[in-house]
């Protein structure tokens, strides 16, 4: 992926200059809030955030369409409307401390970090998480820290989390993230193999810490890799 650093008026909460501020809009109305999407805080961070600078450069002009890009690395960045169905189901405070494991082009921790007090995002792809990182840290995102690491085994020190989203698709829910979950916490995940249609996942751990889970839609998402062993 290829980045290029933003002009000064891109930091979070700063006046913006940006051509694609109509296109947001009108991707937040049609694709997400036309879909039934309606956590105005959601639909505000969805406004805010400037996706097309979390796209490789040659990509900006796609970057509201209604569907994922790659962003090298045989990765995605996911749909609109995924990224702000599964934080609309995450249910974010803004106290919340979450967790988010594959952080892609930084894009969802992005919009996140809008909406909680800190976002811990890892990604096993190292090249991504590097440069990830240095984007998220030029656009001013602050509350946000990036590792390069396995996933699977999630960020075990600083658990257990509000709010735990994943964005790429394991077979099953890895046991490692329902432990690092907090009682009365949310997860989403999607869950299946690669080779067929997925579930998104809405897991909740009730306060004893027995969890539930539902399905929300049918999805399709890059698989999760583990760490070779």
């Amino acid at each position: 992926m290829t980045t290029q650093a933003p002009p000064a008026d891109m930091a979070p909460g700063a006046p913006s200059q940006d051509p694609f501020v109509a296109d947001r809009l009108a991707m937040v109305a049609e694709q997400i809030a036309a879909r039934g999407v309606t956590d105005a805080r959601v639909l505000a961070a969805m406004r805010e955030v400037p996706r097309h600078l979390f796209v490789p450069d040659g990509m900006r002009d796609n970057a509201y369409a209604d569907g994922p890009l790659p962003i090298g690395h045989e990765q995605t960045i996911s749909q609109p409307y995924i990224v702000a169905l599964m934080t609309a189901l995450a249910r974010t405070t803004p106290t919340d401390i979450v967790l988010e494991v594959g952080t892609g082009s930084g894009y969802q921790a992005a919009v996140l970090s809008r909406l909680v007090a800190r976002v811990c995002s890892i990604e096993i792809l190292e090249p991504l998480a590097r440069s990830a990182e240095a984007l998220l840290r030029r656009l001013g995102y602050t509350n946000i820290e990036v590792r390069h690491g396995d996933g699977y085994q999630g960020w075990p020190e600083d658990a257990p989390f509000d709010v735990i989203l994943v964005t790429a698709a394991p077979e099953s829910v890895p046991a490692a993230l329902v432990a690092q979950l907090k009682p009365g916490g949310r997860m989403v995940i999607p869950v299946g193999p690669v080779s067929r249609v997925q579930d998104l996942l809405l897991i909740e751990k009730d306060r004893s810490g027995a969890t539930t889970s539902r399905s929300v839609i049918p999805v399709r998402f890059v698989p999760m890799v583990k760490t070779s062993r």
